[in-house]
């Protein structure tokens, strides 16, 4: 498919032209619109993003590992984010990307117990990081910031549920679209997945990935090439998601 590939290429351009021009304002705007700050008081946001840092991270780059000392927050600025975990007696796997305006990473400051995920730049990234000791000044300072900072494990627990439901679907190809849906949170840009990660994230086969994103392509929802994929109908692949089309 060369002009998909062209269609990527002409993408990842503009997403790096995006992220060389990111300054620290546009950093903060991004910021302040995702679902945990903008539902946060205006002072707070104000505090929490004069302690933070922008830093950029390369592709395949760990930002943290699952079981590394306490930390401080992430915030996803833009590129794109892997999330990966599992239970302590096995691997970690792929279970979501991240997305540009969220936060992660409020565990240790929390419970004051090591990272329980992993989090990764998949095609690299720019983030803001706000340190621990910044996050315990501002508690110290404010009693409040500790249910404000725990309302973000509330945004996170919300997408797991999600992903949870996601994955009780009994057709596969709803499965795939759902993880498909799920990915187009991180904008209108190329996504790169490897139809073996998707396969990661559905519960599903690289074979049966290969079958649902040929008809999806068919349909106009995504378009692909080996290693990355984009997603043109997100609604589309909801509505299929959920139970509208036939079973497959």
């Amino acid at each position: 498919m060369p002009w998909l590939r062209f269609c990527d290429r002409d993408r990842s351009v503009h997403m790096l032209v995006a992220m060389l021009d990111l300054t620290r304002e546009k950093a903060e705007q991004v910021m302040r619109r995702g679902p945990w700050l903008a539902s946060m008081t205006e002072p707070f946001r104000t505090e929490l993003l004069r302690h933070a840092h922008l830093q950029k991270f390369a592709p395949d780059q760990v930002v943290y590992r699952h079981g590394d000392a306490v930390g401080g927050m992430y915030g996803l600025v833009a590129g794109s984010l892997t999330i990966n975990s599992a239970p302590p007696d096995a691997a970690s796997r792929l279970i979501h990307l991240g997305m540009p305006g969220a936060w992660t990473g409020e565990g240790p400051f929390l419970t004051g117990q090591p990272r329980r995920v992993e989090l990764r730049a998949l095609g690299g990234a720019w983030m803001m990081h706000v340190p621990l000791d910044a996050l315990e000044q501002m508690m110290a300072r404010d009693p409040g910031v500790s249910r404000a900072i725990a309302m973000n494990t509330v945004f996170t627990v919300d997408v797991l549920l999600r992903i949870i439901h996601d994955l009780q679907k009994r057709a596969v190809g709803r499965r795939i679209a759902s993880v498909l849906q799920r990915a187009s949170w991180v904008g209108d840009m190329p996504i790169p997945l490897s139809q073996t990660d998707l396969g990661i994230m559905a519960n599903a086969s690289r074979q049966q990935v290969n079958t649902a994103m040929q008809r999806f392509a068919r349909a106009g929802w995504v378009s692909y090439t080996y290693r990355s994929v984009t997603v043109s109908n997100s609604q589309a692949l909801r509505r299929f998601s959920e139970g509208d089309g036939s079973e497959w």
